[in-house]
């Protein structure tokens, strides 16, 4: 998959008006919140990725979050999470940043957030595979990052996913998914690209980079979300993983 098509879907008009909706009107998941809450303190230096049109970050300075820095590497995202502070009158920082290559020093940061499976709209494992390579990077020993997925061992789309095994297996997958787990659909905002993977595979990944994995869990099981929520966004797996305290 062409990650130029990919950030083409996140860049267009449609696609940002719907994120900046959600941003506005409804703010964090209750999940978020209590697991956020308890992680980091207001005046810790924390990271988001893929902020998309700043529900995240709006949320989390509605909760008194001032040191907050929101990225995002689809310029447009970025342009409006910036407009949508200036009128909220948030003074929330936001750059363009890319999460495979990010231009921050080592160990930094107080803790990372990539919501909204923003991780798994890389293409490729071995991109994936950098990004969290550079989140580890730029967290401080002892930091916590959290990110969610989807979980392909609990997806309501298990006849799809029977029918890929048996695609991959004779070799007549589409030619521009390069991981089983991928999904790429064309939408009338071009291609959505999403890899699902299995708790495995994440564990294994996490465990490759160096993080600490200590809970892993379905939004589902932490709480009742709204019903405005669950329109906007199926059931996700969140990741809670830390960067080892004493790491050479």
């Amino acid at each position: 998959m062409d990650v130029k098509n990919v950030k083409a879907y996140f860049d267009s008009d449609g696609v940002v008006d719907d994120y900046a909706k959600a941003s506005v009107e409804l703010g964090l998941w209750a999940s978020e919140e209590k697991i956020f809450t308890r992680l980091f303190a207001p005046d810790d230096s924390l990271l988001e990725l893929g902020c998309g049109a700043g529900r995240i970050a709006f949320g989390l300075y509605e909760l008194s979050y001032r040191n907050l820095l929101a990225t995002d590497y689809a310029r447009a995202m970025v342009g409006k999470t910036r407009d949508l502070a200036k009128r909220l009158d948030y003074t929330i920082h936001c750059r363009l940043a890319d999460a495979t290559r990010l231009d921050f020093e080592d160990e930094i940061f107080d803790g990372a957030i990539f919501g909204f499976n923003g991780l798994m709209q890389i293409p490729k494992s071995v991109q994936r595979e950098r990004a969290l390579n550079e989140v580890f990077r730029v967290l401080r020993p002892g930091a916590w990052f959290v990110f969610t997925t989807h979980d392909r061992d609990c997806s309501t789309y298990r006849d799809f996913w029977e029918a890929e095994t048996l695609r991959w297996e004779y070799g007549t997958e589409k030619p521009e998914l390069e991981d089983f787990g991928d999904r790429a659909e064309l939408t009338d905002h071009g291609i959505h690209f999403m890899h699902v993977p299995t708790v495995s595979e994440m564990q294994l990944l996490l465990n490759k980079v160096g993080f600490h994995i200590e809970v892993s869990v379905m939004r589902s099981e932490l709480g009742k979300e709204s019903v405005e929520v669950e329109a906007f966004s199926d059931d996700c797996r969140f990741w809670i993983v830390k960067k080892p305290e004493a790491w050479a």
